[in-house]
């Protein structure tokens, strides 16, 4: 079977995959598999085909992920995109070193490097900066307390999760729930 995998970046929910699909389908290709970064389509897709649907893609804010490199760094962000805002596995018991050396395949050691020498921001520091985005979320929707967001999201206590609040966002958790909406950022901005 002649199909074509595409890797893309800054497809981080579920209205992306909905964009994705509906530009693909629109383009004339058979979608197989569509998940967050990643679509199979069933056609072998030629430079100029690939040209045209990275421009697509680019139009509506993606990007189309050629080097290896770039393909395992969007693999590493869709993981911990999906364990901490799509429940993927309950954070309170992520062992992330481990769940990425499994999933992709590599020693979490290199995989750390790699997404720090690009990235300039370590591993954690990303999961740190997901987790404050899904805790704003939370606290925007007011259905948690801020003991129960904490642990959801795996912290030892709602002061660890309170001073990680502060020291990122600038704001306690009780004065963002003030302010709200103004502060939160989509996820491919974090």
């Amino acid at each position: 079977m002649n199909s074509t995998t595409l890797y893309i970046k800054n497809m981080v929910c579920s209205r992306c995959i909905k964009v994705v699909r509906d530009e693909l389908t629109v383009l004339g290709y058979t979608i197989n598999v569509i998940e967050l970064g990643k679509v199979v389509l069933l056609e072998k897709i030629d430079d100029k085909k690939m040209e045209q649907i990275r421009q697509v893609l680019t139009d509506n804010g993606f990007e189309l992920i050629d080097d290896k490199k770039s393909e395992l760094i969007n693999k590493i962000k869709t993981l911990i995109i999906e364990y901490i805002h799509y429940d993927r596995e309950s954070p309170a018991y992520l062992n992330l070193s481990e769940i990425l050396s499994k999933e992709l395949g590599y020693d979490y050691s290199y995989l750390s490097h790699l997404f720090s020498s690009v990235e300039g921001i370590t591993i954690e520091k990303y999961l740190i900066l997901q987790k404050i985005e899904k805790v704003k979320e939370l606290l925007v929707y007011e259905e948690f307390t801020l003991s129960e967001i904490s642990y959801q999201l795996g912290y030892s206590s709602s002061q660890h999760l309170s001073r990680q609040f502060k020291k990122i966002s600038g704001f306690t958790p009780s004065h963002f729930k003030t302010i709200k909406v103004l502060k939160r950022k989509p996820l491919d901005k974090v």
